[in-house]
C-alpha cells in the first residue's frame, strides 16, 4: 500500500486528525535533527577540523542524502518500526494513543536537549509508542514481541559493537601510521574527519530517518480509519519532506549535545576523531542493513569511549559517561511510561 502526495493533501485538507499526527510527527523528525544528528559531527567539531556552523550544514546536507539514499534502497529498518506495535481496533482510539505518544516524545527529547544530556530520541521513539500501544491494548498484546525484540539486538549491538570497532578501529589506524611524521598525519585526519562526519551524518539519516517514516505511515494509516495496513511502500515525496525537516532541526541546534559529546567526555586528537566516526559508521551500516533499530547517539559514544579507552581508560571522562548512561537507562521506562500515561489521558480527553 503506498500514499501519492496528490491524495495525502486532500486528505490532509479535509482531516483535522491528520493534521494533528502529521503536525506532530514532523515535529518529533524535526526535534530528531536537533538533538540526535549533532552526535555524528561531534568529533568534527572538537578536534577543530570544522566549524560547528559548517558541521552543522554539513550533517543536514548528509542527513538529507542519508534519508533519501537508504530508503530507496533498503527501508526494512521503517518496516520493522511499523509492526513493532499494534495500534489495531478502533482507529479514532488508536490515533489519539499515538498522538499522546508522539506528544510525550516531544517532550521527553526537548528537556534531554535542554539540559544538554545526549539521550537517545530513537528509542524514546519506540519506548512512547510501545507505552501507548499497551494502554491502547489494555495490556502487553499491544507490543509485537518478534519485531520488538530487534530493538534488544539493536541496543546490543550499537554498544557493544560500537566500543569494540572503537578500540579496534584507532588500533589499525596507529599501526599503519606509527612510522609517518606526526604533524603531516594531523593534517591528514583533519581533512579524514570532515569525510568521517559526513559519513556518520548519512548513516544518522539511514537509520533515524526511516524509524519516523514507519511512524509516519502508521499515523496516516489510522487517519484514514486503515488500521490493520501490514505492508506499505514508503512514498518518495515522504522520504523529500522528512528529509528536508530533519536537515532543518540540525541546521537550528546542536551546539549542547556537541558539547557533551566531543568536547566533555574524551579529549580526542584528529585520527581518535576519525577513528571514532569511522567505528560508528561500520556500526550504522551493518544495523541499517540487517534491518535492526539502533540508536545513532548509543553507537557514536560508545565508538568515542571505545577510542578513548583504547589509549587508557583514564582519558575517558566517566562521570560524562555515568550520566548519558544513566538517561540511556531511562529512556525506555521513562518514555513508556509517559507515553502509557498520556495515552490514558488523551483517550479519556478526546
Amino acid at each position: 500500500m503506498t500514499l501519492s502526495l496528490v491524495d495525502f493533501l486532500n486528505q490532509f485538507i479535509t482531516n483535522p486528525a491528520l493534521m494533528v499526527i502529521t503536525t506532530l510527527t514532523l515535529a518529533v523528525v524535526f526535534v530528531n535533527g536537533w538533538t540526535d544528528a549533532p552526535n555524528a559531527i561531534a568529533t568534527c567539531i572538537s578536534t577543530r577540523s570544522m566549524s560547528p556552523r559548517m558541521a552543522i550544514l554539513m550533517a543536514a546536507f548528509f542527513n538529507f542524502f542519508g534519508v533519501f539514499v537508504m530508503t530507496v534502497i533498503n527501508a526494512t529498518v521503517a518496516q520493522t518500526i511499523y509492526k513493532m506495535v499494534d495500534f489495531g481496533g478502533d482507529p479514532h482510539e488508536a490515533l489519539v494513543a499515538l498522538c499522546a505518544a508522539l506528544f510525550a516524545i516531544v517532550i521527553w527529547a526537548t528537556a534531554a536537549w535542554w539540559f544538554g544530556i545526549p539521550t537517545s530520541e530513537s528509542h524514546a521513539l519506540i519506548a512512547g509508542v510501545s507505552g501507548a500501544a499497551i494502554a491502547l491494548q489494555r495490556g502487553i498484546g499491544g507490543i509485537n514481541p518478534n519485531e520488538w525484540v530487534k530493538v534488544l539486538y539493536g541496543l546490543v549491538l550499537s554498544t557493544v559493537m560500537g566500543f569494540g570497532m572503537g578500540v579496534l578501529v584507532v588500533k589499525v589506524i596507529e599501526l599503519i601510521f606509527r612510522g609517518f611524521d606526526r604533524r603531516k598525519t594531523r593534517v591528514f585526519f583533519k581533512n579524514a574527519q570532515i569525510l568521517g562526519g559526513a559519513g556518520m551524518a548519512f548513516m544518522h539519516g539511514a537509520q533515524d530517518g526511516q524509524k519516523f517514516m514507519g511512524i509516519f505511515m502508521l499515523s496516516v494509516f489510522l487517519a484514514q480509519g486503515q488500521a490493520e495496513a501490514t505492508e506499505f511502500t514508503i512514498p518518495i515525496w515522504l522520504i523529500v519532506l522528512c528529509s528536508v525537516v530533519m536537515a532543518l532541526g540540525t541546521s537550528i541546534g546542536g551546539y549542547r549535545i556537541i558539547k557533551s559529546v566531543g568536547m566533555d567526555m574524551v579529549k580526542l586528537e584528529t585520527y581518535q576523531g576519525f577513528s571514532a566516526d569511522m567505528a560508528g559508521v561500520i556500526s550504522l551500516f551493518t544495523a541499517s542493513v540487517l534491518g535492526l533499530p539502533v540508536s545513532t547517539t548509543h553507537t557514536k559514544t560508545t565508538a568515542i569511549m571505545g577510542v578513548g579507552a583504547a589509549k587508557r581508560v583514564s582519558s575517558v571522562n566517566w562521570g560524562v559517561v555515568k550520566e548519558m548512561v544513566l538517561a540511556w537507562v531511562l529512556t525506555f521506562p521513562g518514555c513508556g511510561l509517559i507515553g502509557f500515561l498520556m495515552a490514558l489521558l488523551f483517550m479519556r480527553i478526546f
